[in-house]
């Protein structure tokens, strides 16, 4: 196991989105974003994610990403598969983290996100994350995204948002 240093909190009660602004540099090869109890306030919603390059502005990084998932439904109903509409190909859009989340207050997903040597300038920035969440169809839901942010400058800024509507979200970060 590794050891990790607790960078920052990020308490999102009714916000448009978390981001991480600061902090993000070349003291880590490897930052760690978790996150508890993502709900939305409206329902049916993805947790996403977006990034920012120190040379640019606004979450409108270049990624190429895959997805996939497994289900259970509370019915005993499963589902195993790509998720081919939650992908993107040089995409430029927030990428999607969870399935729907509902809204009602014991519906929620935790997960974590993993960003690797963000200030390196010769390679692409990887990333992948995990989540598990309580699918607005009462389901559970593990969800898994991966990609790589097509840009050889350093990315010092994360951006975590819903789909639409506003959040509460606690999101940690690690170095």
């Amino acid at each position: 196991l590794m050891a990790m240093t607790l960078i920052t909190t990020n308490t999102s009660s009714g916000a448009a989105s978390s981001d991480f602004t600061s902090s993000i540099d070349s003291t880590y090869k490897l930052y760690i974003f978790k996150f508890y109890d993502f709900n939305p306030d409206t329902d049916a919603q993805h947790l996403r994610v977006q990034f920012n390059a120190a040379s640019a502005s606004g979450f409108n990084e270049t990624v190429t990403t895959t997805t996939f998932y497994a289900r259970h439904h509370e019915s005993d109903a499963t589902a195993f598969a790509y998720d081919t509409g939650d992908d993107q190909a040089q995409g430029t859009a927030y990428q999607k983290l969870t399935h729907p989340i509902g809204n009602g207050g014991d519906e929620s997903a935790a997960g974590e996100l993993f960003l690797f040597n963000p200030s390196n300038t010769t390679y692409v920035k990887h990333f992948y994350s995990r989540a598990n969440g309580y699918y607005q169809l009462d389901a559970s839901t593990a969800y898994f995204a991966a990609g790589y942010i097509n840009t050889t400058a350093a990315i010092d800024e994360v951006s975590f948002k819903a789909d639409s509507g506003n959040i509460d979200a606690v999101i940690k970060m690690y170095g």
